[in-house]
């Protein structure tokens, strides 16, 4: 027997386990990572400007005094929906393209 190989599994399998359990460490650390990160998006010409962090998660919601209009509280309402989404979608996308080096671009639903 090989030094440093284990009986049960051949040298290919052995070398292609460490490389799934560099993969694995390299997906983790990435996603500890983009967790911290935060996502900004606006709306309303800049007048709402919100974050979400990388566990999608709102973490802040900047509003300008003039978009505050007590008549029409639903355009408010809209604006943030607006820009709460496009955060998302820019959170969403950067955690695709980053997970996508691993995963090869499938789609691995819970996985991130």
């Amino acid at each position: 027997m090989a030094k440093g190989r284990s009986p049960m599994i051949p040298g290919n399998m052995n070398n292609m386990m460490k490389q799934i359990q560099k993969m694995q460490k390299d997906m983790t650390e990435a996603q500890e990572k983009i967790e911290t990160e935060t996502f900004e998006a606006s709306a309303g010409g800049g007048a709402i400007k919100v974050v979400v962090n990388g566990k999608k998660e709102l973490i802040n919601i900047d509003l300008k005094p003039e978009i505050v209009d007590p008549d029409d509280i639903e355009m408010l309402q809209d604006l943030i929906i607006v820009a709460v989404n496009e955060a998302l979608k820019v959170a969403d996308d950067t955690i695709s393209k980053t997970m996508g080096k691993y995963t090869g671009g499938m789609n691995m639903p819970g996985l991130f």
